[in-house]
């Protein structure tokens, strides 16, 4: 099955109404020309313009929802109204809640940039993303991306080694914030 061509920014300006204070999509009225037949047109018009659009949960956080047959997320749809274009790399929400799609949260990185601003994972049990226990010599460790920063006595320490790498390979403020 040949995959569906994306709608234009155009197009999605012409179907949508974005409120970039609040991030929210509202489904336009369509015209009646839009439809195979007025009742149609009526019939949709009724039941969809003006409510909330693309607001289904897509088991992730992220509300999504199908325009012109293409399921699609709503960060992105906003992105491409807003900016005339689909973005190229990821939408990053920077207060990382998912569903609070405001232009101010939203920006456009490359999948390394949007994992520098990612939430401390609920299986960590030290308290600080790249610090754990090292169990066999009784110390910290600190690493980042597959580095590793040191061995310490103190979790302080080692914290710190981590916060100092942080720096140094642009993390974001946000990152290892809890949920």
């Amino acid at each position: 099955m040949a995959k569906r061509e994306l709608p234009t920014p155009e197009e999605l300006r012409n179907l949508l109404r974005y409120e970039p204070e609040t991030g929210k999509l509202y489904w336009l009225e369509r015209p009646l020309e839009m439809f195979s037949d007025e009742w149609l047109g009526k019939s949709w018009n009724t039941r969809f313009a003006g409510r909330e659009a693309l607001t289904a949960d897509n088991g992730h956080g992220y509300p999504f929802g199908t325009v012109n047959y293409n399921r699609l997320k709503a960060h992105r749809v906003i992105w491409a109204m807003v900016h005339g274009e689909w973005p190229k790399g990821e939408i990053d929400h920077i207060n990382g809640q998912r569903d609070d799609n405001r232009l101010v949260n939203l920006r456009c990185v490359t999948r390394a940039e949007n994992a520098r601003n990612r939430a401390r994972m609920k299986r960590n049990t030290s308290g600080r993303t790249g610090v754990y226990w090292q169990g066999r010599c009784g110390k910290w460790v600190a690493s980042i991306n597959g580095t590793y920063l040191g061995i310490f006595e103190r979790f302080e320490d080692a914290v710190a080694a981590r916060e100092r790498a942080e720096i140094e390979h642009g993390y974001h403020p946000n990152h290892d914030r809890t949920r």
